[in-house]
């Protein structure tokens, strides 16, 4: 079975070091039922494609008790397509052979690991029960242009049919990891057929794969229940724990608002899913141009930046404040702080305490974020958030996202005088925003660069806006510190010359 991962960023043999395997290299890994092959296929500036093959040994496969014939007759243990086909095993592979990749960690490209790219995958034989169609409803919402080709069962008899393969190629701008895991989950998935024991620790790889997608999905029940091997138990423990990361995540909508239904619905949950992504991936854009090591997420909520920005090694100290017990747990949890190794948990803090009050130990950090934060407060409380936040925390940049009310009219059954979530207390058209940017930062000695996230309607703007606020007396703070460093070093120079 065979994977190949193309991307044309420049330079394209970067692909090399963000999978950690060398392009003018063939390697060789062992595996339980067979063994895997890397190599390029293609390496230059311009295009860089990395193979994986798996070869399958039939007879290490039939091996094994647990293994279920998927033919279904006797010897289909041995005489099967899982020598040819994509499935549970080449997911497995990935797991071995791109491991420190589908965590995102790249020694050599940390910034370039962290970053979108394009990237075109190719599964030239992939078991799909489901169709094509299925396939392009499981990748699609993550942001995929999807490429599902049903394979003939004979090319020379065409009434025969279609067989239930498809060639599928995925085209989309994404991160590396995020690929990877989409692969390492779906592939699976689209097989439905398992070829080793589900065991009850499948639920925290499928949650830990998933991560900041699949809770949004909205296939995510027959994603579940296909990677569980239709074990109703784990399912069921999945579905619950994927349940409290969204209510987390996004407050409960206005129940007064009549909810879209089939397709519409559908169309919206992947709408309002991808904006989600995509306002994450625009705060970590910002804290990455700030150059802040160390950072505070203010509301922190069930933890969906929490778990990006740990991702990051340029974030040493990474603080997630939240109001609620609740939403604290729900954050550890999905960080399993209880399993992170010593030196992982030490860059983490997670702290209860109210926004509006000042807390001694938010003081000094170099940014922070207010996701989604601001609308949940009654506006007479906005006076104590900004005193509390920019007047005596003073972080060096804070990243701020809020809704824009002007383009709820492009959402089914919303309008501009109805608010996205109950728990809004207001949400603020782009000039009172602007309005509120402005104030703050020349009440706090701090400038302002104001934009949007999501697609740019040209009549009422983007559904997100977003502020980037820096201190003012933060460059010139920094510049000093740098002559010092410079100076230290200087020192340290001339000691060691005499």
């Amino acid at each position: 079975m065979l994977l190949t991962l193309t991307t044309t960023h420049r330079p394209a043999t970067d692909l090399g070091h963000l999978l950690v395997k060398h392009p003018d290299r063939v390697q060789t890994f062992d595996l339980p039922a067979g063994a895997a092959h890397v190599f390029y296929p293609e390496a230059d500036e311009a295009r860089c494609t990395a193979a994986l093959l798996v070869e399958v040994d039939p007879l290490k496969l039939g091996g094994g008790r647990r293994n279920r014939a998927p033919e279904g007759f006797a010897l289909g243990q041995y005489v099967n397509d899982r020598p040819y086909a994509a499935s549970s095993l080449l997911s497995s592979a990935l797991a071995k052979v791109f491991r420190s990749a589908l965590r995102g960690e790249s020694r050599d490209r940390p910034e370039l690991a962290a970053s979108a790219i394009p990237l075109t995958v190719r599964v030239p034989v992939l078991r799909c029960r489901g169709g094509a169609d299925l396939a392009v409803r499981i990748f699609a919402p993550l942001g995929w242009t999807v490429t599902a080709v049903p394979i003939p069962l004979d090319e020379t008899y065409p009434q025969w049919g279609d067989s239930r393969y498809v060639d599928l190629t995925l085209t989309g701008t994404l991160r590396l990891a995020d690929a990877l895991n989409h692969l390492y989950v779906l592939l699976p998935v689209l097989d439905d057929a398992k070829h080793y024991w589900v065991a009850p620790d499948e639920v925290d790889k499928l949650l830990r794969a998933g991560a900041g997608w699949l809770a949004g999905h909205p296939e995510r029940g027959l994603i579940t229940r296909r990677y569980l091997a239709h074990r109703r138990a784990l399912a069921g423990e999945a579905m619950a724990r994927l349940t409290e990361l969204r209510l987390a995540d996004e407050p409960p909508a206005d129940d007064s608002i009549e909810p879209a239904t089939g397709e519409a619905a559908a169309v919206e949950d992947v709408r309002r899913a991808s904006l989600a992504v995509r306002r994450r991936e625009a705060v970590l854009a910002a804290l990455r141009d700030s150059g802040a090591s160390r950072v505070l997420d203010l509301g922190c909520g069930g933890g969906a930046l929490l778990t990006a920005l740990v991702a990051d090694r340029r974030f040493t100290e990474v603080v997630g404040v939240d109001v609620s017990d609740r939403s604290l747990g729900l954050a550890a949890r999905r960080l399993r702080l209880d399993r992170l190794p010593e030196r992982q948990r030490d860059r983490i803090r997670l702290w209860q305490s109210a926004l509006t009050y000042r807390d001694d130990r938010l003081r000094g950090y170099d940014a922070a974020v207010l996701m989604e934060v601001v609308e949940h407060l009654d506006p007479p409380r906005l006076p104590a958030l900004e005193d509390a936040v920019f007047g005596h925390a003073r972080p060096g940049t804070v990243v701020v996202t809020t809704p824009n009310v002007e383009y709820n009219v492009r959402y089914e059954g919303l309008g501009p005088d109805r608010f996205r979530h109950a728990d809004h207390r207001f949400e603020w058209t782009r000039a009172e925003f602007a309005a509120w940017v402005d104030r703050v930062a020349a009440a706090h000695g701090y400038t302002a660069v104001l934009g949007g996230v999501g697609d740019d309607d040209p009549e009422v703007g983007t559904p997100t806006q977003i502020a980037v606020l820096t201190r003012a007396d933060r460059d010139d703070r920094d510049e000093r510190a740098g002559r010092r460093d410079r100076n230290d070093s200087n020192d340290r120079k001339e000691a060691t010359n005499r």
